[in-house]
């Protein structure tokens, strides 16, 4: 297990993957860097790290988490590259890969550095380090993705560590399915999200909206900066999902507005028996 780690970026994500060091490998000497010294004064307090913006401490680093947004990941990786020993592990947390790790990927082998994409699928409505919890990794699934710059044995640690962070499966892929997956199950969501909650009617919802609505709204309180950059980064594979919601949507609107009774029938059976199918009861 790594025994000195640097986390760059102290948000809901770094926060939370610190605080859970802290509660679940305590012996391990922690590196904040964070531009907001409020939140590294905080970090710093909580013992959540030991040091904040310690530059030459990053030598010391065994592993290094960032936890950033794409762009700000590439950044930091090709500014701090140099400071890092050879062999230091370099994992990104970001919510898109085809865009960071051909980039971290090259950059690493450049600098005898491991290199692993990652990607935590666990979230909040809300951001920050305030909004960080211990436990935000508990059960979640943990997505690795190998490089031309990693090692099975690379692999492997940062599966055992990420377990132990309480991640409840590690799920190993490309960059490319990836990507085409989570356009699928997170940025999508979050898209409707957004536009459902657009609706003139959404301030009248109390006393008429159950269950249904607030899954259906959690999420449109977001990140607009983070949120903006993600759909941009995966553009391509987001447009795709979109344009299969619009066909779906585009259908039912079409047999409702016909009173074809029937094909509403349908189109709603369709769905339902899909669903079932794939969850398996």
């Amino acid at each position: 297990m790594y025994q000195t780690i640097a986390v760059a970026g102290l948000g809901l994500i770094g926060g939370s993957m610190v605080k859970a060091v802290r509660e679940y490998l305590p012996q391990t000497r922690v590196l904040g860097y964070e531009l907001r010294q409020e939140v590294c004064d905080r970090a710093l307090e909580e013992s959540t790290i030991q040091a904040a913006n310690d530059w030459e401490g990053l030598r010391q680093a065994d592993l290094l988490l960032l936890a950033l947004f794409p762009g700000q990941a590439m950044d930091f990786a090709a500014a701090h590259a140099s400071r890092l020993r050879p062999g230091c592990v370099v994992i990104d947390l970001c919510g898109v890969k085809e865009a960071v790790c051909p980039t971290l990927e090259k950059l690493c082998l450049a600098h005898s550095l491991v290199y692993i994409g990652g990607h935590p699928m666990a979230g909040r409505e809300r951001s920050g380090y305030d909004a960080a919890l211990t436990n935000l990794y508990r059960g979640a699934s943990m997505i690795l993705v190998p490089t031309a710059a990693s090692t099975p044995q690379a692999m492997e640690e940062a599966s055992e560590f990420f377990t132990a962070l309480g991640f409840g499966r590690i799920e190993v892929t490309t960059a490319e399915h990836h990507d085409r997956m989570i356009a699928f199950t997170s940025q999508l969501v979050h898209a409707v999200s957004n536009c459902y909650i657009k609706s003139p009617s959404a301030p009248d919802h109390h006393g008429y909206s159950a269950g249904s609505y607030r899954d259906l709204t959690r999420v449109a309180r977001l990140d607009p900066a983070m949120w903006t950059e993600l759909f941009l980064w995966n553009r391509q594979a987001l447009l795709e999902e979109m344009d299969q919601l619009t066909l779906h949507l585009g259908q039912l609107r079409q047999a409702i507005d016909r009173g074809d009774r029937e094909e509403v029938y349908r189109l709603l059976d369709e769905g339902n028996r899909r669903k079932i199918e794939i969850d398996g009861v």
